[in-house]
């Protein structure tokens, strides 16, 4: 399924979520930083990093704009590329984690990128939901997995998801030593890499490894995924086509 896009964001187009379930994930569009951080169009950016080099005035103008469009304060992850996910209540400061889950309504989850795969959760009744960072390294290591166990612990049923805007299929060029490492945690993942011109170098599909993760762990309805950052620089910030770049984040919550 595709997503809809309100200007500066983009609403996901995600026929299985709850109906009190709020989503969005935002692009580089509209903000108020300059280059290299800048929309990549002439004008300001919506970077959202405080660690990527930008000027914290404004990030912190761009992270009062996306607070504005906010239920509550929403608190960012110390992400590490691991594979922890943490509860939502326990953010009163950012600490080292790569995906967060809330069970109480307007808690917002969020997780920021510029080419890993940000992925959403939602229970079918809409009383929980998660956003985790899934970098290769957290693919691998099953920060998916524990998501979506933790959020089963915690009495969540019926999880879908939806994949936001992560580098594609044709642009993510990875060692052959890599297959090896997901098929430790995945079993045969010969179908999610494809040979480049160049030996012993394949494109990883992170969009097709994270489908075959979730389905292992029983998500089967799984939308989004038709994005890349890479190829597409007036809308995102990708970190391996740019190397200093900004950081878009993707979020949800529960009415």
């Amino acid at each position: 399924m595709g997503t809809k896009s309100s200007g500066s964001w983009i609403v996901p187009d995600w026929p299985s979520k709850p109906s009190n379930v709020r989503a969005l994930s935002t692009t580089r569009f509209g903000g108020c930083s300059a280059a290299p951080f800048d929309d990549g169009q002439g004008g300001l950016g919506w970077n959202l990093g405080d660690h990527v080099g930008d000027a914290p005035a404004a990030v912190q103008a761009n992270r009062d704009l996306l607070q504005s469009m906010l239920p509550t304060p929403v608190t960012f992850l110390s992400q590490i590329h691991g594979n922890m996910a943490v509860e939502a209540t326990q953010l009163f400061v950012s600490c080292e984690a790569d995906a967060v889950y809330s069970t109480k309504a307007l808690e917002v989850c969020a997780v920021m990128t510029a080419d890993c795969l940000p992925v959403l959760f939602a229970s079918a009744d809409g009383n929980y939901v998660g956003a985790a960072h899934a970098g290769w390294r957290g693919l691998a290591d099953g920060v998916l997995t524990n998501t979506v166990e933790i959020m089963g612990k915690e009495g969540a049923r019926g999880i879908t998801a939806w994949m936001g805007p992560a580098i594609g299929p044709d642009h993510f060029e990875v060692g052959e030593e890599l297959i090896a490492v997901f098929e430790k945690s995945l079993g045969s993942v010969q179908e999610c890499f494809k040979p480049t011109a160049v030996k012993e170098k394949y494109f990883a599909n992170l969009y097709a490894l994270a489908r075959k993760n979730l389905a292992q762990c029983g998500v089967e309805q799984v939308y989004g995924g038709n994005y890349c950052t890479y190829n597409d620089p007036a809308r995102f910030y990708s970190y391996r086509r740019d190397k200093r770049t900004g950081r878009m984040a993707t979020l949800i919550w529960r009415e």
